[in-house]
C-alpha cells in the first residue's frame, strides 16, 4: 500500500538514501484520481524495494515547491537524498516501473 506523505516524513525518506517515489495529486485532479491505483500497484510491487507513497499538494506544499512541481500529477524518483527522474501526467504502470527499476 502506498504510504500518505506529508512534507516531513517525504523529506524522512528522501535523506535515507533508500529508493523513493512520491506521487505529487490533489482530491480536484481527475488525472490524479486515476493514476491513485497505478501507484498503489507500484507500492505493493515493490514493497521491498523501494518508498512508494503519495502527496497531497493541498496541504503539503514545500516539497513540490523545492522541486518544481508545477503539474500534476507529477511522480518524482529519488535515490541516495538525490531527485534522479520525474513523470508527468497519466502515465502506465509499465512507464512508472521502467523509471523506479533504474534507481534500484
Amino acid at each position: 500500500m502506498a504510504l500518505q506523505f506529508t512534507d516531513q516524513t517525504a523529506r524522512e525518506a528522501i535523506e535515507s538514501g533508500k529508493p523513493v517515489v512520491i506521487d505529487f495529486w490533489a482530491t480536484w485532479c481527475g488525472p490524479c484520481i486515476k493514476l491513485g491505483p497505478v501507484v498503489e500497484e507500484l507500492a505493493e510491487k515493490y514493497a521491498e524495494k523501494a518508498v512508494i507513497g503519495k502527496l497531497n499538494i493541498d496541504e503539503n506544499d514545500e516539497i513540490a515547491g523545492e522541486n518544481r512541481v508545477r503539474n500534476i500529477p507529477t511522480v518524482l524518483f529519488f535515490k541516495d537524498g538525490e531527485l534522479k527522474d520525474r513523470s508527468v501526467g497519466l502515465v502506465k504502470l509499465s512507464d512508472l516501473e521502467e523509471k523506479l527499476i533504474k534507481i534500484l
